[in-house]
C-alpha cells in the first residue's frame, strides 16, 4: 500500500512537471497563432501567410515614405488634420505616444525605479516623465507602476526623493519580474 501512495505521488509529481511545461509553450503557440492568423486576414489572400507578407511589407513601405524628405510633409499634413478631430485627437495621440514608448526615437519603460509608497512598502515601475515643470510640478516625476499577470498599469507622480533608479538593472527583466508578480528571477545588478 505504501508503494501505490509512492508511485502515486511520483505520477502526480510527473504531471505537474509536465503541465508546468506544456501551459505556457501552449498559451505561447495559442497567442502567436491568433495574431499571425488575425493579420493574416487582414487581406482576404487565398495563399495562407501571403496577407501577413503584404500587410508587413506595406507597413514598411508606408514607413519608409513617411522617412522620405518629399512625402514626409504629407504625413504631416495628416497629423495636423488628425489632431484637429475632437475624439480622434485623443485617441490617436495616446496611441502613438504609447507606440512611440516601446518603439521609436522617444522610448520610454527603460529606467527602472523602486517608488517608496510608505515606510514598509514599495513598487517597481518605470520613469516615463522626468520633467514635470509643464505643470509647475518640479519635484514630481511620473512613473509607470505596471499590473502583475496583466498588461496594464497605472502613471503615478511620486516625490522624486521617493524614487530611487535602479542602477544596472535591466529594464526588459524588471518588467517581466512585476508582471510575473514577482516570480521571474532577477539577475544582480551589474556594477
Amino acid at each position: 500500500m505504501e508503494s501505490m501512495s509512492f508511485t502515486s505521488k511520483r505520477i502526480a509529481n510527473y504531471f505537474f512537471k509536465g503541465l508546468l511545461f506544456v501551459a505556457p509553450l501552449a498559451l505561447t503557440v495559442y497567442i502567436i497563432y491568433y495574431i499571425v492568423q488575425f493579420l493574416d486576414n487582414l487581406l482576404p489572400v487565398p495563399v495562407p501567410g501571403l496577407g501577413i507578407l503584404i500587410v508587413f511589407g506595406l507597413i514598411t513601405f508606408i514607413g519608409y515614405l513617411a522617412n522620405i524628405f518629399i512625402t514626409r510633409p504629407i504625413f504631416e499634413l495628416v497629423e495636423r488634420w488628425l489632431f484637429r478631430i475632437p475624439l480622434v485627437n485623443i485617441l490617436y495621440t495616446s496611441i502613438k505616444d504609447l507606440m512611440s514608448a516601446f518603439v521609436g526615437d522617444k522610448k520610454k519603460f527603460n529606467t527602472p525605479v523602486i517608488v517608496k509608497l510608505s515606510e514598509h512598502v514599495s513598487r517597481l515601475g518605470f520613469i516615463t516623465q522626468e520633467d514635470l515643470s509643464m505643470i509647475d510640478e518640479e519635484d514630481l516625476v511620473a512613473v509607470y507602476l505596471p499590473h502583475s499577470y496583466n498588461f496594464s498599469g497605472n502613471c503615478f507622480l511620486a516625490p522624486r526623493e521617493n524614487v530611487r533608479i535602479l542602477k544596472g538593472a535591466n529594464s526588459t527583466e524588471v518588467m517581466k519580474f512585476i508582471v510575473s508578480g514577482g516570480v521571474s528571477e532577477l539577475s544582480q545588478p551589474k556594477k
